[in-house]
């Protein structure tokens, strides 16, 4: 009976390993990487991340780990996974989505394939976030058409409509116009012709001028404080 299970196992965990071995987009890692294994209070602790939700996306098979006794630990692999799912997330895509995202990728025959996959993911959301932002303009218009006086403003209403405050030298502002056309971290330091950590201090420098907590937000407050046109917006998806 035991000559007959060992096969099913050792099958099980080929289709595993070669699951966790799929292309994946270029997204930028954590900083610093522990060795590997990786535990899973690292893992956590790497994204900002609770135990308990590391264990709702293995639930959902979205990311894997194996065991060290009684300890769930992770492959670099696993990690690098997780750092698209943590991207996914932040962007605002849903859970569902996700699953089909990283099922896609781990399905795809070639690098270019999976690269492909993600830049329709990200074409696709940045739509989305376009529409949400029209529509939020439209709301807070139609606010402030029927409030019997605009003359005491929100800190909200300042930040969407008052774009004064936004002094962003000629690279700043080419780096967000790239960052809202999509470019990933690589591409976007190549096209600018600067290091990863050069880049890391003009995207910070941006996200701080827009009162952004992220490279995303910052894309999406650009659009809502006009210092990127939606011209510029639908050109690039043309």
């Amino acid at each position: 009976m035991r000559d007959t299970e060992e096969p099913k196992m050792s099958l099980h965990q080929d289709a595993s390993t070669a699951k966790r071995k799929g292309f994946l987009p270029d997204i930028p890692q954590p900083s610093h990487m522990p060795p590997e294994p990786v535990g899973i209070a690292d893992m956590a602790n790497m994204f900002g991340v609770t135990h308990r939700t590391l264990h709702f996306y293995e639930e959902k098979e979205i990311i894997s780990s194996r065991r060290a006794g009684l300890m769930r630990i992770y492959s670099h692999q696993d990690v690098r996974r997780m750092a698209v799912v943590n991207f996914c997330r932040e962007i605002g895509i849903p859970v569902a989505t996700i699953q089909d995202i990283m099922q896609k990728l781990a399905d795809a025959p070639t690098q270019a394939d999976a690269d492909a996959i993600f830049q329709n993911v990200l074409n696709a959301r940045k739509s989305e976030l376009a529409g949400e932002i029209s529509t939020v303009r439209r709301q807070i218009q139609q606010i402030s058409d029927v409030l019997l006086t605009d003359d005491v403003a929100t800190d909200a209403d300042d930040d969407v409509i008052d774009a004064s405050h936004v002094e962003l030298d000629t690279q700043e502002r080419k780096c967000l116009e790239l960052m809202a056309e999509g470019y990933a971290p690589i591409r976007l330091a190549r096209t600018l012709g600067i290091s990863s950590d050069e880049l890391q201090k003009l995207e910070a420098s941006v996200m701080e001028k827009v009162s952004a907590n992220n490279r995303f937000q910052a894309v999406a407050k650009a659009f809502m404080l006009g210092v990127i046109s939606p011209d510029r917006e639908a050109a690039s998806q043309d």
